[in-house]
Parts: C-alpha cells; structure tokens; sequence
C-alpha cells in the first residue's frame, strides 16, 4: 500500500481541511514530487490539462509575500476571473457560518473588525505556509478551463493530505492579479485561478480549531429516474 492509497480515499476526504496556520519548516522535494505527479492524474475536458503551476519556495517566497502585502496596502485588487455578484440566501449563510466559526476559533468578536481585517491579510502570507502553489489557466479555454483547475486543485488537495501535508486553496491571492502575474513574470494569456498554500499543520494553533460543516445529500443532489412530464402526469 502506498501513501497515496493509506489513508483510504473517503478517510482523506473526511480529513482535509483548509489549514490557516502552518509549520514553517519546508517540505521534502521528494514528497512535493510526488504530489504534483499524483496532482498530474487530474481528468480534464478532452485532456488538455490547461493547469500550470508556479510552486514559489525559499527566499522567493517571502519576497512574494512582501510583494503581495505591498500590493494589497496600496491599491485596489484586480481579478483575472469574474467574481460572485453577490452572496444571498443559503450560501450567505453558509460563508458567514464559515467567517464566524474561525474568528470564534481565533477568539475575535464579531465587532472587532481591526482583528478580522488582521486574519485576512495573513491570506497573503500564506498562513505561514513555506510553499504557495499560483495555478494558472489558458485564456482561451475560458470557464472550462477554469472548471478543470478546479479539479487540478481538489486533487492536490485531497493528495497533500494522503501525504500528510495540509493545504489552503486561496481565491484572495488571485484577487490581486496584477502583483502576482508581475511576481511571477505571467504573460496575458495566462489566467491566475488561485493560489494553493502548503506545507504541514501547526494543530496546535486556534486557527485549527474547527471544521466547516457540509450539507446533506439530498440539498445538492436531485436524483431523476423519470421525465418531469412523466412525473407531472402521475401526480394527476
């Protein structure tokens, strides 16, 4: 049995959570090798795996953070990707319950928006993390392109933790494009999707100290086993 197999796979799936505070010392080359190859079997639409990814490490990445940190105190964010409207109903609810949880975790009242505006520019630290993963996708492959760096991303992440590594997918650091595609030296025709924050957990930290909930089944899935007409004319 291997790393990758050891936990099982619905055991990685319970496991993985969004780490938000990190062990600074680095991961091995060998196990980060070995977990961008296992990313590498991520199933794309007609194959054309339109992922890269810029793994920043070592000196560079704390110059990264520092261009980051600049960036956000001084300018207005620029996103390569459209971001939500707006959030109503069931998945307001569900971002708030996820923004609460981790600031009751962190001991931050709801009123001290000095505290929460701190949490959130550690998103540009990466957490503390030693390694940030930038996942970038072909412009002209467009929303699909997208959709497949989803995939890219949720393997890397469920694989990082079957290897005992803990990971935070960041949408803020694509939010602020311009500095990271100018970091980076990204032509135009990549578009950053998000950044992947990596490395081992500091458990210890509060920031740790909770687990986001997940809806049931029946919430997400509609199973359909007749035309709705079908459906219509036997409830007549």
């Amino acid at each position: 049995m291997t790393h990758a197999t050891d936990p099982t796979f619905a055991r990685v799936l319970d496991e993985r959570f969004s780490c938000r505070a990190f062990l600074p010392e680095p991961v091995e080359p060998e196990l980060l090798d070995q977990l961008f190859r296992l990313a590498q079997r991520t199933p794309s639409w007609c194959n054309t795996q339109p992922w890269q990814v810029h793994l920043v490490t070592g000196a560079a990445r704390d110059d990264f953070a520092a261009h980051l940190a600049a960036a956000v105190t001084s300018a207005p964010g620029s996103s390569d990707l459209p971001t939500p409207e707006r959030y109503e109903g069931v998945y307001r609810e569900r971002r708030r319950a996820s923004g609460f949880a981790l600031y009751e975790s962190l001991g931050i009242a709801r009123e001290d928006t000095a505290a929460r505006g701190a949490q959130m520019l550690r998103n540009f630290e990466f957490f503390g993390a030693p390694h940030v993963a930038i996942v970038t996708s072909d412009r002209l492959q467009g929303t699909y392109g997208a959709i497949d760096c989803g995939g890219y991303v949720a393997t890397l992440t469920h694989a990082a933790t079957a290897l005992g590594l803990a990971t935070c997918a960041q949408a803020a650091l694509a939010m602020y494009s311009d500095a990271v595609r100018s970091f980076l030296g990204l032509p135009e025709d990549r578009v950053i999707v998000c950044g992947v924050s990596l490395g081992r957990a500091d458990l210890d930290h509060p920031a740790n100290g909770f687990r986001t909930e997940r809806a049931a089944v029946a919430e997400a899935v509609t199973v359909v086993d007749r035309r709705p007409a079908d459906r219509e004319e036997g409830a007549a």
